[in-house]
């Protein structure tokens, strides 16, 4: 006997008239909050026989929660577990504070009954801090669910970021992007070797943010490498002083392209746009390839040269011009470029690729996707391809 225990049995004694909850719901309870509650499984197996030992289906305050089995019975209905198995979890459960010793002068376990055969008097488990605890056991199991629930989102983001920070090495490798490569690896490496073959939810979190820190690093890289390349290009440009020899533009082709992002008019290329896209436009054209055969004289080497390609290939596919102006409103011109490739990629599986667009279109807008699982699941189908450039 401990002071806690005293104070549970207090408590027990202390239940709001009229009180109610069916005994079954508690249990579930019990058994989701079983670590907890400091419980083994054979613990909650022996409180599963206690309450079938309770004729009714419900614990009520007003109502007999006393049930008086011997130790035969219970082990019986426990599946034969052992008498001193028995016992220690018997002491496990009064110690958590679910069960209540009402013991008879002599110790064993029995009611009295009136001249009616109602039970007057009994002797054995009292089950009324189930009754007691009922809402403080359901916050329990809700906190127990909800953790798994995030333990497992978390172990679901690891994998994602893992993948993608594989992906992303291994592009820049291929490419020969500048940069200490491997060294980055190495680090990535030695992450994945750290992980556990039965991580916890503190190892997975942990790695986690370190995961991303290493993504963000490598994204910055792959960014500042494609912007010096986009430099390059354009200055080639601007020396070649190269005009659009197409003097008609893509408004003669579509109601509403005028809006549209990307387009020419007047028969020469605006000035660049900086990407709002965290992928580099090598990347894209790796996972997206098909897009470079739309591309100005068959090729993209620059955001501008993708988004002119998108807006042909979103006629090609007979997305509405307004389907694809909210796409860029919503996610910026260079991101419904990429959805647009990315779709172009898997048109003989899309039945509708504009209803498909408006879709990812509010999705986005809810925060509900984003372009990155989109990108790399095209990068692993194409990864064997080379990336078609200017």
């Amino acid at each position: 006997m401990t002071l806690a225990l005293v104070k549970r049995q207090m408590a027990a004694n202390e239940i709001k008239p009229g009180k109610s909850v069916e005994k079954w719901k508690v249990f579930r309870d019990v058994a989701e909050a079983r670590e907890t509650l400091g419980l083994q499984d054979r613990s909650v197996a022996i409180l599963d026989a206690l309450l079938t030992f309770l004729p009714t289906n419900e614990l009520r305050q007003d109502g007999q929660m006393i049930v008086f089995p011997s130790n035969a019975q219970l082990t019986l209905r426990a599946h034969g577990i052992a008498g001193a198995t028995l016992r220690r979890h018997l002491a496990i459960l009064v110690d958590a504070g679910l069960i209540v010793r009402k013991d008879s002068a002599n110790g064993k376990r029995f009611a009295r009954k009136d001249r009616d055969g109602d039970i007057e008097t009994a002797f054995g488990f009292d089950l009324s801090p189930l009754l007691a605890r009922a809402e403080e056991l359901a916050l329990m199991a809700q906190e127990v669910v909800a953790a798994r629930v995030a333990f497992r989102r978390a172990k679901e983001t690891l994998t994602i970021c893992r993948r993608d920070v594989r992906k992303l090495i291994s592009a820049a490798m291929e490419e020969g992007a500048e940069g200490d490569w491997q060294t980055i690896e190495d680090i990535y490496l030695n992450l994945i070797a750290r992980i556990p073959r039965t991580p916890s939810q503190a190892d997975v979190h942990n790695l986690l943010d370190e995961m991303q820190l290493l993504y963000s690093e490598v994204l910055s890289r792959l960014n500042s490498h494609e912007e010096t390349e986009n430099i390059s290009t354009n200055d080639a440009r601007n020396e070649r002083h190269i005009q659009n020899s197409k003097p008609e533009s893509i408004n003669e082709l579509e109601p509403r392209s005028r809006k549209e992002q990307g387009a020419k008019s007047g028969g020469t290329d605006l000035p660049p746009r900086p990407a709002t896209t965290s992928f580099p436009l090598s990347v894209v054209l790796k996972a997206c390839p098909q897009i470079c055969d739309y591309g100005h004289a068959v090729a993209v080497g620059g955001w501008r040269d993708l988004m002119s390609a998108a807006v042909v290939v979103r006629s090609m596919l007979g997305v509405s011009p307004s389907a694809y102006q909210d796409a860029c409103d919503v996610m910026g011109p260079e991101n419904a470029a990429i959805a647009i490739a990315c779709i172009l990629e898997r048109a003989n599986f899309i039945t509708s690729p504009g209803g498909y667009l408006r879709d990812l279109t509010r999705r986005w807008e809810r925060g509900e996707f984003s372009l990155g699982p989109m990108v790399m699941a095209q990068l692993k189908v194409n990864s064997g391809g080379a990336v078609r450039r200017a």
